[in-house]
């Protein structure tokens, strides 16, 4: 296996042993080690597409800011000009190997080993209900029923003047 293409920070990478890449920054310290998604690997004659037992191991090796981008907008006779400035966040990763996953043991636990389950008694089941129909103390009133009267809403003010008699006709 001479190559891989790996999937990190929702970009793909086509990776080979001791290389370095800057990717988008990473929430893993310096000197800690990941385990990217494996999508194919490939070389020696032979490619595998989204492979089982194949793991790709990188290093963290530092946090750093990408290189200046200079934003610039303007209009021509118009007076209107505005500037910025970018630094990406990124982190440098190395490719520490591309190997094949050790196969683990799958351990089988007997049933005879789980520890049994202790049948509930009625006390311990009533408890829990009745916690859970109780009402809290501070709960809100309920709403007004529809029996109960609501005081008339006031009446709307005029936002226009009234038209005098010589006005209308």
């Amino acid at each position: 296996m001479s190559y891989a293409i790996i999937a990190l920070g929702g970009k793909q990478y086509r990776v080979r042993e001791g290389q370095r890449l800057l990717v988008d920054r990473l929430a893993a310290d310096e000197g800690s080690t990941l385990e990217p998604t494996v999508l194919l690997v490939g070389g020696d004659g032979e490619t595998q597409l989204s492979p089982e037992g194949v793991v790709v191991t990188a290093r963290v090796v530092a946090h750093v800011q990408g290189d200046k981008v200079r934003i610039g907008k303007y209009k021509p006779k118009k007076g209107y000009r505005r500037h910025a400035g970018f630094r990406a966040k990124l982190s440098q990763i190395e490719i520490a190997e591309i190997a094949a996953r050790q196969e683990r043991r799958k351990r089988t636990r007997s049933k005879a080993a789980e520890p049994a389950e202790a049948p509930e008694t009625a006390a311990e089941t009533e408890a829990p209900a009745a916690a859970a129909t109780a009402e809290p103390a501070d709960a809100a009133a309920p709403p007004p029923s529809e029996t109960e009267e609501v005081a008339p809403r006031p009446a709307r003010r005029r936002t226009t003047r009234k038209k005098t008699e010589e006005e209308v006709s």
